[in-house]
């Protein structure tokens, strides 16, 4: 039985993050990462307070440090957030904990959270997507296949794509060609490897565009750092997305955190309240971790103050009729959609380009289901398994030339802005709000999930596919 993949995952977000020590936590089981010894607060008079509190808090106890609880950065920006540091960078024990504790008292009597982790978000997906691309023949037809229609650019619904960067041949895939945004920077490692997520963004544009043939996507890398960026840095990073295009029609998020509470992310507090007064629609991807805990952004759309700017997306099986095992649910997860074994581009057509598989399989499903998921296939040894050096055992090398077949509310995600993009572009429709209420409320599938009837979204051009996927070559 492989480990969980969620901390195969950890040192290779660490490494990324060179300089930032991070935590699991609050336990082994809890699905998010944070930084060490730093808390973030909404700036202003909330920050004063949490900084006297836990300071007071140190001050009180036995080996704690008081002088090391300061502010960390500017006092005021953009995302109106304050980074206070309790603890020393690189000191061995965590101290946000302690921090958290501290204010217990004072947020009750407020009636409302001060302070919070700073969390990683990451590509939604239990750190790691809910499987690893498998190589497709470029002869093969995507799934979902490319929509009749044609591009106009007078038209085109505006689409912006925070992800990692294109990658540098992505105008080899012709579904592609009016795609734009940033590259992905260094996409393979040293040994010309292609790196872990690279591509990812590329795959998700491409299936966003063979939905919606008439879309002006632009590609922003935010998140080519092994998938991961910290809360405070999500949140500026955010606005300047928008700030540099302009607020889009619809913004494209496969990326997230889960979080000890369900007050959401205080890192987006400001994103969030200014999207809200916009008409721009946020689809979102509800991540991997088979959980119901909410996972932000996503789980935004089950606040009723962010109901109307926020879509989120679980993701339906292979052969689409019920969850994937690794899907997210619970009453915050507005629609579902095909979401295993999808096929786009992952690479352009220039070269072909080798990958090793990080991640090894399971005999079972590691989240109990009894079909054949994307825990068991494709068999391959992971170069981050548990024993792998001490068995002998290769991770499995392939080479990609163009197409792949992936996983993940990662892509379940696009396949719905696709159908809300085309949506507007058939009825003329200029709101993407209103063009999301249409289109769910005409809605006519379901899935049973957990017991509970959720709506349900295909793309027209989508096919189910197979119960087993292909082995790797041996």
């Amino acid at each position: 039985m492989a480990p969980q993949r969620f901390h195969e995952q950890f040192e290779h977000i660490q490494r990324s993050m060179s300089g930032v020590p991070l935590a699991m936590g609050p336990d082994d089981d809890a699905h998010f990462l944070y930084e060490k010894g730093v808390v973030l607060a909404r700036d202003g008079e909330e920050a004063r307070i949490v900084e006297d509190a836990v300071r007071a808090h140190f001050t009180a106890t036995e080996g704690l440090v008081p002088e090391h609880v300061r502010r960390d950065g500017p006092e005021t920006n953009r995302t109106g957030v304050t980074r206070i540091r309790t603890g020393e960078p690189g000191a061995g024990d965590d101290t946000v904990p302690h921090a958290l504790r501290a204010l217990r008292e004072a947020e009750d009597r407020r009636g409302r959270r001060l302070v919070g982790r700073n969390h990683v978000v990451h590509i939604a997906v239990n750190a790691c997507p809910g499987d690893e691309p498998v190589p497709v023949a470029r002869t093969r037809q995507a799934n979902p296949a490319a929509a009749e229609g044609r591009y106009d650019a007078d038209s085109a619904v505006g689409v912006l794509v925070i992800d990692t960067g294109l990658v540098h041949d992505h105008g080899g895939y012709p579904l592609l060609a009016h795609t734009t945004g940033d590259a992905q920077p260094a996409e393979t490692d040293a040994d010309g490897v292609l790196r872990q997520y690279a591509g990812h963004g590329t795959f998700i544009a491409g299936i966003l565009a063979a939905v919606a043939p008439n879309t002006r996507v632009t590609v922003r890398d935010t998140l080519s750092d092994a998938g991961a960026i910290l809360e405070s840095e999500f949140g500026a990073r955010l606005f300047e997305a928008v700030d540099e295009g302009g607020w889009p029609d619809i913004i494209s998020l496969s990326a997230g955190t889960t979080t000890d509470g369900t007050d959401g992310l205080i890192g987006l507090d400001a994103f969030m309240r200014e999207l809200r007064e916009q008409r721009t629609l946020l689809v979102a991807a509800a991540g991997n971790n088979s959980s119901n805990a909410p996972f932000w952004p996503a789980a935004y759309a089950g606040r009723p103050e962010y109901a109307d700017s926020v879509l989120s997306v679980g993701a339906l099986s292979a052969d689409g009729e019920s969850e994937s095992c690794f899907s997210n649910h619970g009453p915050w997860v507005r629609v579902f959609a095909p979401g295993e074994r999808l096929t786009s581009a992952l690479t352009g057509f220039d070269t072909p380009v080798p990958y090793i598989y990080q991640h090894s399989t399971y005999e079972a499903c590691r989240f109990g289901y009894d079909y054949s998921c994307t825990c068991q296939f494709p068999r391959h040894t992971g170069a981050l398994s548990e024993g792998r050096e001490s068995t002998g055992a290769k991770p499995h090398q392939v080479m990609f030339d163009g197409l792949a077949q992936w996983s993940g509310t990662s892509f379940a995600t696009p396949a719905v802005v696709g159908l809300v993009a085309a949506h507007m572009t058939a009825h003329g429709e200029r709101d993407p709000r209103a063009a999301r209420d249409h289109l769910l409320a005409a809605a006519t599938d379901s899935a049973e999930v957990r017991g509970a009837r959720v709506t349900v979204l295909r793309p027209p051009t989508w096919r189910p596919v197979p119960a087993v996927a292909p082995a790797l070559p041996a």
